[in-house]
């Protein structure tokens, strides 16, 4: 029985291996990056609009990650900021005007981010999208799926210093993996190739 249950254990480990090839999906580094070293960045709160269920999970992951990093003095979460968000008129209305201006003419206004930065005490935005939150069958495997945008802005400019997609697949046969441990695995890859 225990040489079994062993067998069993080790076959689940196994299929439980993450899935991931060597780089990200894509990753653009503006040539201004490599003379920006922020000191203090800010996490807005993630876009999940079509996975609310990772809202609070990718919050606070992006967080936990950068500040076990220890690449900065400070990181503002997305849950603090979102905390601010209820009592701080202003810097709600100043993320709100910067977020619809990116999202309706594509354009990251410099006032506006340094306003933010301003409001935060940073130096760097970073905007996450979850572009993907699910378990699915892929090739008729069983996975769980995570993908995920970023976007490193500078405050003081408004310009765009980094882009990333990537995506995790973690295949399963009976236990699902757990979707923020996929997405925390993910987060760590994808700012490796973060510019800093």
């Amino acid at each position: 029985m225990t040489k079994i249950g062993g067998t069993v254990v080790l076959a689940l480990l196994l299929l439980n291996i993450q899935g991931c090839g060597g780089g990200l999906r894509y990753s653009q580094v503006a040539p201004e990056a490599k003379d920006f070293h922020p000191r203090r960045v800010a996490v807005l709160p993630a876009d999940t609009t079509a996975f609310p269920e990772a809202k609070g999970a990718i919050d606070r992951l992006f967080a936990e990650v950068l500040s076990e990093r220890g690449w900065f003095t400070a990181v503002v979460g997305g849950e603090a900021i979102e905390r601010r968000l209820k009592t701080d008129a202003e810097l709600r209305k100043v993320i709100e005007d910067y977020l619809a201006k990116r999202d309706k003419v594509s354009f990251s206004d410099p006032a506006l981010s340094g306003r933010i930065g301003v409001l935060t005490d940073t130096e760097a935005l970073l905007l996450a999208k979850v572009d993907y939150w699910n378990y699915t069958t892929e090739s008729g495997n069983k996975v769980g799926k995570v993908s995920l945008s970023i976007t490193m802005i500078e405050v003081g400019t408004g310009k765009t210093l980094w882009t990333a997609v990537h995506h995790r697949i973690s295949e399963y046969m009976i236990i699902k993996p757990d979707l923020p441990d996929v997405a925390r695995g993910l987060i760590r890859e994808m700012i490796d190739y973060m510019p800093r």
